[in-house]
């Protein structure tokens, strides 16, 4: 699979077209718990789709799935999110998404 960075011009594509389940990762650069679960969804990115989302760039994103905290990941199967993590979690919670 692979890591993708999406805005707002590409997420349907990406996320809400895909074929395959996806873990959209909401973060921004100045969140101490965003660069400590980086190196975890750099690993997944390598089972499974994993698309970043940065919240200061594309705010509407983060306001249309309501998130209110960062990191939030937000599993996606069908167009549809399907579960949602919020913090740092272990890689094992996050393929639990897909579940």
């Amino acid at each position: 699979m692979a890591l993708f960075h999406a805005d707002e011009n590409n997420f349907r594509q990406l996320v809400l077209e895909s074929a395959e389940p996806v873990l959209v990762d909401f973060w921004a650069t100045w969140c101490g718990p965003c660069q400590m679960l980086a190196p975890v969804l750099e690993e997944l990115s390598q089972q499974v789709k994993v698309v970043k989302v940065d919240v200061d760039e594309n705010p509407q994103l983060a306001m249309a799935f309501q998130v209110a905290s960062i990191p939030t990941v937000i599993a996606f199967r069908d167009g549809k999110a399907v579960n949602q993590s919020v913090g740092v979690v272990p890689k094992e919670t996050l393929l639990a998404l897909l579940q």
